[in-house]
C-alpha cells in the first residue's frame, strides 16, 4: 500500500492553518505546515512535499518571492504550487501564474473546491512523473539500441575491411612468393656456374698464355679482370635483394594472419615489425622532409593470446595516425627546421602486472583538450573531407576492449605530441597451447 501524499501548507495565520490542515487530513492526505516563506524553503530541502498550498501575504519573504525561489531551485522546481490567498485581483493572479503556480484559490475558499483542485494537481503530478519515467526508459532503450547499432556497424566494417585487406595482402604475398622461389632457387646454381666458368677461363689463360690479337682485344673490351671481380658481388647483391623480398613477404603474411575464428598465441613484436615495414614507404625521406625515425624499445614480452590480424590492424591505424600527425606538424617548417628537430615515432613495450603494454608515441602537434574526449567516438574525425572516416580509432578501441578485454588510452599535450597506450591481458601458455603455437609458427 502506497503512503499518502504529503502536502505543505504555508500560512502565517494559525486559524487558516488549522482549517486547511483538518480538511486535508480528513481527506486522507499527510499534512505539514510552515508559518512563513523562510521556514517553508528550509523544510522542502529536507522533506520535499508532493504539493504546496502557499499564502501570499506573509511577513518577511512573501508568497510570490517564496514561489520564485522554489522554482529557481532544480530540486524543488517540479513541486506544484497552489496559491491560496485573499488577494483576488487580476494582477495578483497573473503574477502567480507567471511565477510558475499551477492554480490560484482565493479566500474564503470552499472545502470541496479546494480538495478537488488539490486532487487534480496531485494526479497531474503523478501522471507527469510516470510520463517522465517512461520517456527516460525509452530514451535509455533508444540510446542502448543506437550504441548496439553503432557497434554492429563497426563490427561489419571491421570484418569487411579485414577480409578485403587480408585477401589482398595474402594474395600479394602469394604472387611475390612464386618468382621469389624461382630466383632464390636459381641463384645458388648460377653462382656455381659462374665459379666453374671463371676456373675454366683461368685454365685457358694458363694453357694459352699468348692469345691472338682479336681475343686479346675482346678481353680488354669486356675488362675481364674487373668482370671476374665484380660479377660475384652482383650475385651477392641479388641474393640480398631476394632476402629482402622474402622478409617483406613474411611481413605481409604476418600482418594478414587469418585468425578470425579463434585467438592464437602470438609474438606482438612480429606484428609491430611487420606493420612498420609495410608503412616504410611513408617513413622515407622526400623533398619536403627527412626520414621519419621509428625507435623501437621492446621489453621482454611473452606470447600473447590474441586475434593477431586484428591486433595488427590496430598497430597499423595508430602508426598511420602518428605519421599523419607528424606530416601536419611539418606544415610551415623548412627541411632544415625539421632536420634540426626530427620527426620521431617511439614504440615501447613492457610487461606490467600480467598486462602486455604497448606505447606508440609521436612528437607531433598533439591533441587539444576539447578534441581528446571525442577521438574514439563513432564517425568523429579532425581530418578534412575525404581524408578520414572517423572509424579508425573507434574500430581500434573495439578490437582492444571488446575482442581482447584490454584498454586503449590516449595521453597528449598540445604541442608536445601524442601517446596511445594499449594494454592486453597476458595468459599463461598451457602445454597444448605451446604445441599449437609451434605448429602455427612452423606453418
Amino acid at each position: 500500500m502506497s503512503s499518502p501524499e504529503l502536502i505543505l501548507v504555508v500560512d502565517d495565520t494559525p486559524a487558516n492553518l488549522e482549517v486547511v490542515c483538518e480538511t486535508l487530513s480528513d481527506a486522507g492526505y499527510e499534512v505539514a505546515t510552515a508559518i512563513n516563506g523562510d521556514r517553508a524553503l528550509k523544510r522542502v530541502q529536507v522533506y520535499p512535499p508532493d504539493l504546496i498550498l502557499l499564502d501570499v501575504q506573509m511577513p518577511g519573504i512573501d508568497g510570490f518571492e517564496t514561489c520564485k525561489r522554489l522554482k529557481a531551485d532544480p530540486k524543488t522546481a517540479s513541486i506544484p504550487i497552489i496559491f491560496m490567498t485573499a488577494l483576488s485581483d487580476a494582477d495578483s493572479k497573473e503574477k502567480g501564474f507567471v511565477l510558475g503556480a499551477v492554480d490560484y484559490i482565493t479566500k474564503p475558499f470552499q472545502e470541496k473546491e479546494m480538495l478537488a483542485r488539490v486532487k487534480t494537481h496531485l494526479q497531474l503530478r503523478q501522471l507527469t512523473k510516470n510520463l517522465e519515467q517512461r520517456v527516460a526508459e525509452q530514451t535509455a532503450d533508444l540510446e542502448a539500441t543506437l550504441t548496439q547499432l553503432q557497434q554492429s556497424q563497426l563490427y561489419l566494417i571491421h570484418t569487411e575491411k579485414m577480409s578485403a585487406l587480408g585477401n589482398l595482402v595474402a594474395g600479394v604475398a602469394h604472387e611475390i612468393n612464386n618468382p621469389l622461389c624461382f630466383l632464390a632457387g636459381n641463384l645458388k646454381p648460377a653462382q656455381d656456374y659462374i665459379k666453374d666458368l671463371f676456373q675454366l677461363i683461368e685454365l685457358y689463360q694458363k694453357e694459352l698464355p699468348y692469345p691472338s690479337a682479336s681475343l686479346q682485344a675482346v678481353v680488354e673490351e669486356i675488362d675481364l679482370e674487373y668482370l671476374q671481380e665484380d660479377l660475384p658481388k652482383l650475385i651477392d647483391s641479388m641474393q640480398e635483394g631476394v632476402d629482402r623480398i622474402r622478409t617483406i613477404s613474411t611481413s605481409l603474411r604476418t600482418f594478414s594472419r587469418s585468425d578470425c575464428d579463434r585467438p592464437i598465441h602470438y609474438n606482438i613484436h612480429d606484428g609491430i615489425d611487420s606493420t612498420i615495414l609495410i608503412l616504410k614507404h611513408r617513413l622515407k625521406a622526400n623533398e619536403s622532409r627527412p626520414e621519419i625515425q621509428v625507435i623501437t624499445d621492446y621489453g621482454d614480452l611473452p606470447q600473447v593470446e590474441c586475434f593477431a590480424g586484428q591486433l595488427n590492424q590496430v598497430f597499423m591505424n595508430l602508426l598511420a595516425n602518428a605519421i599523419d600527425a607528424l606530416e601536419e606538424s611539418n606544415q610551415g617548417r623548412s627541411f632544415a627546421q625539421i632536420k634540426a628537430n626530427p620527426n620521431q615515432i617511439t614504440v615501447k613495450t613492457q610487461l606490467s602486472e600480467s598486462q602486455a603494454v604497448i606505447r606508440i608515441q609521436d612528437n607531433g602537434i598533439g591533441i587539444t583538450d576539447a578534441v581528446k574526449p571525442k577521438i574514439f567516438e563513432h564517425l568523429f574525425t579532425t581530418k578534412g573531407v575525404g581524408q578520414g572516416t572517423g572509424l579508425g580509432l573507434a574500430i581500434a578501441r573495439q578490437i582492444v576492449v571488446q575482442k581482447h578485454s584490454g584498454t586503449l588510452e590516449v595521453n597528449s599535450t598540445l604541442g608536445q605530441g601524442t601517446e596511445f597506450v594499449i594494454s592486453i591481458p597476458v595468459k599463461e601458455l598451457a602445454v597444448k597451447d605451446i604445441q599449437a603455437t609451434i605448429c602455427v609458427d612452423a606453418a
